[in-house]
């Protein structure tokens, strides 16, 4: 597979990707990326902090082409990487609040998922009483502590409302019945594994909105890429296998972008050095990374929202 450097040229066939950096655009914004390469309190040992890279790599592999949704028209920037997001985790919070500052949609590209509380209270702000979150995942992420196992509770204690929380995609044999107890008694909505076969991915999403977004605030969404099946999502430490397929979870990333209440949405726990040599799950989280773009650029327009 050759470098994005050595991809073949055609003018007729855009490519993804390559946008500008976040101060080299005035105006308002469509999306902006950020970088969050958190990996350093990973309860197993991860080179995730490689991964925003890897992934800006991995779009230029695609072009912004995507059938009723116009991509190429939208206004992209990138904010670049938070240089030290796990020892200043208010830094990368504060990047975040930058880029959301000046686009509709913030794209965070992690790390492993304790990315997710910068991320989330970055976008948030003071809104953080009315907010929701979504989290498409295997686990809970309520373990005690600090680490990629942990952003769901610290959230929670940060303020989130356990009652607007929706997880998708948690796992038999992924969790305990701990954390499980945890969770029912935070008020949180699981939709699980089995679910996810039982109803088409729209509905579970819209499903999820509907209550993470009650109390009309912003919503963030959660993309930990170990909910997805291990055949698709090797470079996950934690996939199973019989998890979303890789098809599941592009559905429920554009079904969930499309809605104005998402502001910020978040792609984790993907570590680019323990790929497939194919870098088939890089390459998932790029084109998941469209497929948020596609559902932004699916929305109604602001005075119709």
């Amino acid at each position: 597979m050759p470098p994005p450097s050595t991809l073949p040229h055609d003018p007729s066939w855009p490519r993804a990707g390559g946008w500008p950096a976040l101060d080299a655009v005035d105006g308002p914004l469509d999306a902006a990326l950020v970088g969050i390469g958190t990996h350093a309190t990973s309860i197993s040992p991860t080179a995730a902090h490689g991964t925003p890279g890897a992934v800006r790599s991995a779009l230029r592999r695609s072009s912004p082409h995507a059938e009723g949704a116009d991509v190429a028209a939208l206004r992209i920037a990138d904010a670049g990487d938070a240089p030290d997001p796990d020892g200043d985790e208010p830094a990368a919070a504060r990047l975040v609040a930058r880029a959301a500052a000046r686009a509709r949609l913030v794209l965070a590209l992690g790390g492993d998922n304790a990315a997710t509380v910068p991320a989330a209270l970055g976008a948030w702000g003071e809104r953080i009483g009315t907010a929701g979150l979504i989290t498409i995942d295997a686990h809970h992420d309520l373990r005690d502590g600090r680490s990629n196992g942990s952003p769901v509770r610290r959230l929670l204690e940060a303020g989130l409302d356990g009652r607007r929380v929706v997880q998708i995609g948690i796992q038999d044999f992924a969790n305990s019945d701990a954390y499980a107890r945890r969770a029912a008694e935070a008020g949180i909505s699981v939709i699980g594994r089995d679910a996810c076969e039982e109803a088409p991915m729209r509905e579970i999403a819209a499903r999820a909105l509907a209550i993470a977004g009650a109390a009309g605030g912003p919503v963030h969404v959660d993309v930990d890429v170990d909910a997805c099946d291990r055949a698709v999502a090797p470079g996950c430490p934690a996939s199973l296998p019989g998890g979303l397929s890789a098809w599941q979870l592009r559905q429920l990333v554009r079904a969930l972008a499309s809605s104005p209440a998402v502001t910020s949405i978040d792609f984790t726990e993907v570590d680019a050095s323990a790929d497939a040599p194919d870098g088939r799950t890089v390459r998932l989280v790029a084109v998941c990374v469209l497929e948020a773009l596609a559902g932004l650029a699916s929305r109604p327009p602001a005075s119709a929202a």
